[in-house]
């Protein structure tokens, strides 16, 4: 910036008055004043200096301080607008100013701060300034500000000046050194350990100062910082431990210095430095060689194998077992020189020694730790693993045909499972490989994996299942006979087994199938629907589970195209069969088909082909079976059409709907061109066997159409599921249909179909006119029929749906239907339903309505729905009669049941009054739900919650009594929960809550019983010395439970109250055990 000439006098004289008022008036805001003129050219920077002149001449070096001070902070704002020659004169004056009095110093650090962030720094500029704070300034002697003001000089310079800096040579680093040497405070500390980094990733010169950098930042190690509360700089403890990390693993210079120092954490009694020294040095052998861990590799092994060997912390363990994997790494990954040792055979060696013995110990003691550390060792390279599997894999295959037992044999074959898995990483097994132990022991594995298969033990079986996995997962591992084999197995188990072992088999055969189709097509389908249609004389039940499971394997097991292209018409077939017996329980052999088409669908859905076969095969099966089912010359009554009964229609929804989601939108088009005329026009074209005796009409009128409508459950299943961009065909008639239906249907089952599909439609119906006008219609045929007449419920039903509907997407119309709601409330004959219906409003909806069948879903409209309407809920209790104040209770208690926790606090406030009210209401539903919310407001919310401890231990106490099963265990939950309230708060009411505690103890149901048990025991040790004063979860073992829970609820409290270390008063110094 050129120096312009004297600018108007006036201003001259602002620029000193400015000048005087921050120096010698203490008005520090004219500094802002001051950078705002120069910026704007009113006044130069060589102004600026003309008017401190005599306050940087000055005696006293609080007035030199104040004017340098303004100087700096102008310069901060305005470095960019200097010219070359003005920042050479303002570096040799800041230089100079470096061996001033020590109040002027950090002004002057300030200035060469922004110095530092000129683009025109001249060469040379940047040394100079480093030369001259490494020579005049004690840096930690200052304070933390002015430190880090150097440090951030040093960042500057590194990033703008590298070439220059490079040029001191060691004398840079040197320099750094003494700077940090000492530095405590943790904002500083990230910032040089950044620098550090630097250094040695830009390849600075250390020259003879390596150990004197690394003992600089290596005496932070490990790190020991515990935040203040509320420290507004948010720096944690892992920040530091990361930061330092990064750098002492950084080169591989400080080996030789740090190794040493990870060995000695090692073998210290605090766990958090075994935990940063194991993790630092896996970061280490990232960049080491072997030239580096040579001269440590038997103390790394022998500390590390001690620790898995010793320890009893899970963290301690799994960060030796990736400690030694990565030095098994960085061994594998050096390269060797024709000469020299090859550590890597050496180390392993060691590990062998000391491990493979321990695998034949009779007692087994130390099996798992030893075969924890072999395989860690293992997974390093495709050589650790084949150099240990060659010695280990054959003596587990032979102690496992040594040990008989059971349990034994167990340990074995999970141990032989940890190298199998391995193998996975490396890759398929490939033949000619030499190396490979799988390979050579191929026979010996398989026989040993399939003898497990048929032990008796269940446990066993489970874990050969597993092995059988991960063997079928090598491709080129098992032979085609071996494969055979597996498939018998697997039928084997998943028919005739322990449920845990059948489960566990159709889990295998399905991870296997996609890689074996043709072994699983082609031998186990045949076996699968062979059983299926055996006609075996034998009782109805064997025969019922053994069906059951073939239909669970067969879906298990698809999951191939090529499968699936044969297990469906298996399953329909039988649907078919099923549907035309006549045996009562036929309805359940129907559901049981459902679900496993319903599982095959959803196995289908990530793959085009087969989603496209699987939707175009079953649903227009499943259609015409249902279409054929609701003709009046099927059968004679509705009730003995299994097919149309509600359970069996709602097990064929998540079917279609599952076999719809996921279809291309084009292909999705061409189903919905078939499906909407079937409804609307009876067109049965597209149907397989469409011959049917009349016509189908499920919107016509007449009473022998009842079992026609029921299909409209199925329809909505298929059109609530399409993605939003599928065009529906006669949209707007079809709306028309489903409301006239929804209304005036007098079976609740098809009625509530209806209601949802017309909701579903309209949550994907495109904003407009259209939208408006059948919005409209809807609520004009709503509003009669909610006023009087037959069908209010009906009216109430669709209203209750398409408030949801319009709710999720946020519609202008969804406040106004909720404040009908609202006013329903207050209705003596549908109050308790429209209560209800405010759970619907805002839970999920397992079948329409949710992001899974592509409904209109906007984020967080349950805290919207809260924040509009709780308040009008509220004020409607408050001026209801006494008849419909449990309405309004119950409507608010499953709204806020609903509502994400952390929301529920924040307003609990205000609503606890009405909680608590709610759980006097008679109502069951209302108890349940408010029970439910108030648990975890226990927990999240003790102090506010303790402000009405006295009404929440009289209330829950008094459910505990409850007729209601649920209620009573949900109350003992509460008041189990209410112990995480400040313990002087509850002692009062400990006498009481112990004694009225004693009656559940008694109760008839075992579920009952328990919560009692665990209850009871924190409320005995409430108070105690030691007791940490929060509860603990639900389901987790209480404190004190002295003996188990027996089976008769009379001798279970008897001998609560017999033991004298639980009678009221008692004072227990620790949990008990019996």
């Amino acid at each position: 910036m050129a120096a312009a000439g004297p600018g108007p006098g006036a201003e001259v004289q602002a620029l000193a008055a400015s000048v005087r008022d921050f120096v010698s008036g203490q008005q520090d805001g004219r500094a802002a004043e001051v950078a705002a003129g120069v910026k704007d050219g009113r006044w130069t920077v060589l102004q600026l200096v003309e008017a401190l002149g005599f306050c940087l001449e000055n005696t006293d070096p609080r007035m030199r301080g104040r004017g340098i001070q303004l100087l700096s902070q102008v310069l901060l704002q305005c470095y960019s607008l200097l010219q070359e020659k003005e920042v050479l004169h303002l570096v040799m004056f800041y230089e100079s100013r470096l061996q001033d009095n020590h109040l002027v110093i950090p002004s002057v650090l300030q200035g060469l701060r922004a110095l530092s962030m000129c683009e025109v720094l001249s060469p040379g500029l940047a040394v100079s300034v480093l030369k001259a704070i490494f020579q005049e300034v004690h840096v930690q002697s200052l304070p933390q500000l002015d430190r880090h003001t150097v440090y951030s000089i040093i960042t500057n310079f590194m990033s703008t000046r590298e070439e220059e800096l490079k040029g001191l040579g060691a004398n840079f680093t040197f320099g750094f050194i003494q700077v940090m040497d000492g530095e405590k405070d943790p904002r500083n500390l990230l910032v040089a350990f950044q620098i550090v980094r630097d250094l040695i990733a830009k390849d600075y010169a250390l020259g003879p100062f390596v150990e004197e950098l690394f003992e600089v930042t290596s005496c932070y190690f490990p790190v020991d910082f515990t935040p203040p509360p509320n420290d507004p700089h948010g720096i944690q403890r892992e920040d530091l431990i990361l930061s330092l990390r990064a750098v002492l693993a950084s080169t591989t210079q400080f080996a030789e210095f740090l190794l040493p120092l990870l060995i000695e954490k090692l073998d210290s009694e605090l766990q958090s430095a075994k935990l940063d020294s194991l993790q630092t040095l896996t970061a280490c052998c990232a960049i080491y060689g072997q030239k580096e861990l040579q001269e440590f590799l038997p103390s790394l092994w022998s500390s590390l194998r001690r620790e898995v060997f010793q320890t009893a912390s899970e963290k301690i363990e799994t960060e030796c077992l990736a400690a030694l994997r990565a030095l098994s790494a960085c061994l594998s990954r050096s390269v060797l020189s024709s000469d020299s040792e090859d550590l890597l055979d050496s180390f392993l060696s060691s590990i062998l020694q000391d491990c493979r013995h321990h695998l034949c110990e009779p007692d087994m003691k130390l099996v798992w730790p030893s075969a924890k550390l072999l395989q860690a060792a293992a997974g390093a390279s495709l050589r650790t693993y084949h150099c240990i599997t060659h010695s280990v894999l054959p003596l587990l295959l032979e102690q496992y045909t040594k040990h008989t037992q059971s349990s034994q044999r167990r340990t074995i074959l999970e141990m032989l499972l940890g190298f199998l898995e391995l193998q996975q990483k490396w890759g398929n097994v490939e033949e000619g490989e030499d190396e490979s132990a799988l390979l050579l022991l191929q026979a010996q594995i398989c026989s040993v994996v399939f003898s497990a298969l048929l032990d008796p033990s269940v446990q066993l079986q489970l874990v050969g299942i597993k092995a059988l996995t991960v063997l079928g997962s090598l491709q080129g591992f098992l032979s085609s006979s071996n494969l055979e084999l597996v498939a018998d197995h697997l039928i084997r188990l998943a028919l005739h087994e322990d449920s845990q072992s059948s489960e566990a088999a159709m889990e295998a055969a399905g991870s296997l199938a996609p890689t074996f189709p043709k072994v699983f097509s082609g031998h186990m389908v045949p076996r699968l629907k062979e059983e299926l249609q055996s006609e075996r004389e034998e009782s109805y039940h064997n025969r019922h589970s053994l069906q059951q499971r073939c239909l669970q394997a067969l879906a298990a097991v698809s999951t191939h195209t090529s499968i699936v292209k044969e297990t469906v018409p298996i399953l329909l077939q039988h649907l078919q069969k099923v549907q035309k017996g006549t045996e009562a329980r036929n309805t359940q052999d129907m559901i049981s088909v459902c679900q496993s088409l319903h599982r095959v669908a959803l196995q289908c859905q990530q793959d085009a082909e087969g989603c496209w076969y699987f939707h175009q095969t079953v649903v227009p099966c499943l259609l015409a079976m249902a279409v054929q089912a609701a003709m009046p010359e099927s059968t004679h009554t509705l009730p003995g059409k299994a097919l149309l009964e509600e359970e069996v229609l709602a097990a064929m929804i998540p079917v279609i709907s599952a076999a719809t989601t996921h279809l291309r939108p084009e292909l999705a088009a061409q189903s919905v061109s078939h499906v909407v005329p079937l409804f609307l026009d009876g067109d049965v074209s597209f149907l397989p066997q469409n011959s049917f005796p009349c016509s189908f009409q499920p919107f016509g009128d007449g009473e022998f159409l009842e079992a026609q409508r029921r299909l409209v459950a199925l329809l909505m299943a298929f059109i609530c599921s399409l993605p939003r961009d599928v065009a529906i065909p006669q949209q707007e008639w079809l709306l028309r249909e489903l409301l006239a239906l929804s209304c005036s249907c007098n079976c609740p089952f098809t009625a509530t179909t209806a209601a949802k599909c017309f909701a579903g439609l309209v949550n994907k119906h495109p904003a407009g006119q259209q939208l408006d006008e059948i919005l409209q219609l809807a609520v004009n045929r709503m509003e009669p029929s909610l006023a009087e007449g037959p069908r209010r419920t009906q009216a109430l039903t669709l209203l209750l749906w398409v408030t949801k509907a319009l709710v999720l997407r946020y519609h202008p119309l969804s406040s106004c239907l909720t404040d009908k709601l609202l006013g329903l409330l207050g209705d003596t004959e549908l109050g308790p339903a429209t209560a209800d219906g405010f759970s619907l409003l805002m839970a999920e909806s397992p079948d329409v309505l949710h992001k899974g069948c592509h409904a209109d879903v906007r984020i967080m409209f349950r805290q919207r729905f809260f924040t509009d309407n709780v308040p009008k809920l509220v004020q409607g209790f408050h001026g209801a009669g006494p008849d419909v104040k449990a309405n309004y209770l119950k409507g608010l208690s499953h709204v806020l049941n609903h509502l994400p926790k952390p929301v529920l606090v924040t307003e609990l406030p205000t609503l606890l009054s009405l909680l608590l009210e709610a759980l006097s209401c008679s109502d069951r539903v209302v108890q349940l739900s408010t029970l439910s919310c108030l648990h975890p407001l226990l927990l999240e919310a003790p102090q506010i919650m303790s402000l009405h401890v006295d009404t929440l231990v009289t209330k829950f106490l008094n459910l505990t009594s409850s007729p209601t099963m649920a209620v009573r265990i949900a109350a003992l939950r509460c008041a189990h929960a209410l112990t995480s309230l400040p313990t002087t708060v509850l002692l009062p009411y400990k006498g009481r809550v112990i004694r009225a505690l004693a009656k559940p103890l008694d109760d008839k149901k075992r579920l009952v019983r328990k919560e009692a048990v665990a209850a009871r025991g924190e409320w005995f040790l409430l108070g105690s010395p030691g007791r940490a004063g929060a509860c603990r979860p639900a389901d987790s073992t209480p404190h004190c439970r002295p003996f188990p829970a027996p089976t008769a609820g009379k001798e279970l409290c008897c001998l609560w109250l017999a033991h004298p270390l639980l009678q009221p008063g008692t004072v227990m110094d620790s949990p008990c055990h019996m």
